[in-house]
């Protein structure tokens, strides 16, 4: 494993910003009980890179967050006396933090693969540096949004399996509040979750196909892969009928809030975009109320144009790089190009749609000169308004030996955030689905003039 950052070993012992000395290692023994160590501090990864973590890079572990123990690895701690990298004996293993939404991960856990045929691949999570310190964990992350509005100790469990309950009675024969049901009570989605609770982003499942073979996909891996999807993938082909049921249903129950097509459990909502046309224009013909999105790969730019046309009001693209060659590893897109993307990211916003970009980010490759500079063409050249900061949930080593090999200079998660802030004025950065800021023309009563004059 290559070590990085050795420069930065005087900033690793200064007080963090909340007050207390430096942090402390965590480690975990072969049963996941977690420890920390009496004098290591803790080690990071960023990429293929051993690292430390400065002190400004921490912060209190935020509410919502879990730990997580990392089978078949070897923690890695700093010697705070040489500065030196310190395996632990065999019976300690990495510990990382998984964080909820509003936080994006500036470091992975430090730690090395164990030999083992075949290797132990770690399940598809967001595994982030975490550290003990004054009786508290600490996480290297940066807070991106505010994380209230999906924050998870918020609903109750008995307040969601409730609102279930009446949900299905009111609608026993829509098929998609029955797998709704099981994405909320079992999967704990919390987009699932508004949905039956009526408020700001609920989701709409549309697709069981896609044009796309993402290699951290979280509903479809190949029999070969790995590891398994943490979530099944829908079985079945909503109607036309189904999916107005819960369009309505939503923007009836929360007049301003957000009805979602395309979800972790499903492929490619655009597949269906004919059926999603007629919803759409089914809606519109009821009520002007709610904002309709779509979150897409946005491969089918013919497809997109078409939801456009019908009134789409928001669109979330999903993207890990504006670098062709990383894209393609990645996506392995099936009849699209990047291209196509940047069209349908175009004509959307053209014609007065909110764009976004999904950003799957991950510390070591997002944070590359390239991809940045990359990056910051692609948001030019479609005029995106919001970014959001997606930690990307795979096995580091897996996704390293999929893609190209990285160049440039490393420049750091945190200032990844401020280049693309200072070189497109205008651009949001966050966590999650927003809504249009006030004054952002309805698209009920866009001209493409007007827009045009925007960008």
């Amino acid at each position: 494993m290559k070590q990085q950052r050795k420069g930065q070993k005087r900033a690793a012992r200064k007080t963090p910003p909340f007050g207390q000395p430096y942090p402390r290692l965590l480690y975990a023994d072969a049963r996941g009980q977690v420890m920390n160590h009496d004098r290591l501090f803790p080690a990071a990864r960023t990429g293929a890179w051993l690292t430390e973590v400065e002190a400004a890079e921490w912060i209190p572990l935020p509410e919502g967050a879990t730990l997580a123990w990392l089978p078949g690895t070897r923690a890695i701690g700093v010697d705070p006396d040489t500065g030196e990298m310190v395996s632990l004996g065999e019976d300690a293993y990495a510990v990382g933090a998984l964080l909820p939404q509003g936080f994006t991960r500036l470091l992975l856990p430090g730690y090395v693969k164990r030999r083992s045929d075949p290797p132990v691949t770690l399940p598809l999570f967001g595994y982030t540096a975490v550290g003990w310190v004054d009786g508290g964990f600490v996480v290297a992350a940066h807070a991106t949004a505010d994380p209230e509005p999906w924050n998870p100790a918020r609903v109750r469990d008995d307040e969601i399996r409730a609102a279930v309950t009446n949900m299905l009675e009111a609608h026993p024969e829509n098929r998609l509040f029955q797998h709704l049901s099981g994405c909320a009570l079992e999967y704990g989605c919390l987009t699932a979750k508004n949905t039956f609770l009526g408020r700001f982003e609920g989701a709409l499942p549309v697709s069981s196909t896609c044009n796309a073979g993402c290699v951290g996909c979280i509903s479809e891996q190949p029999e070969d892969a790995p590891f398994p999807s943490p979530q099944t993938r829908l079985q079945f082909t909503p109607s036309v009928d189904e999916m107005v049921d819960v369009m309505l249903t939503h923007i009836r129950n929360n007049p301003q809030g957000v009805i979602s097509f395309g979800q972790g459990c499903e492929g490619e909502p655009a597949t269906r975009w004919p059926h999603i046309v007629q919803a759409i224009r089914r809606v519109r013909e009821a009520t002007s109320d709610g904002l309709i999105n779509i979150n897409t790969n946005a491969g089918m730019t013919k497809g997109i144009q078409a939801m456009v046309d019908a009134g789409l009001d928001l669109m979330r693209v999903s993207t890990i790089s504006a670098l062709e060659a990383h894209y393609n590893a990645y996506y392995k897109p099936r009849g699209y190009t990047l291209q196509d993307v940047a069209d349908s990211l175009k004509y959307a916003r053209l014609h007065g749609v909110y764009t976004s970009i999904n950003y799957l980010v991950f510390p070591g490759v997002t944070d590359r000169e390239e991809e940045v500079e990359a990056m910051v063409e692609f948001l030019r050249e479609t005029g995106v308004c919001l970014v959001q900061m997606r930690n990307l949930n795979i096995d580091p080593e897996y996704y390293l030996e999929r893609i190209p090999a990285q160049q440039g200079e490393l420049l750091g998660m945190a200032q990844v955030i401020e280049i693309l802030k200072a070189e497109c004025p205008g651009l949001e950065v966050g966590s999650y689905t927003l809504a249009p800021p006030h004054g952002w023309p309805r698209r009920a009563a866009v001209r493409q003039s007007q827009v045009e004059t925007q960008l």
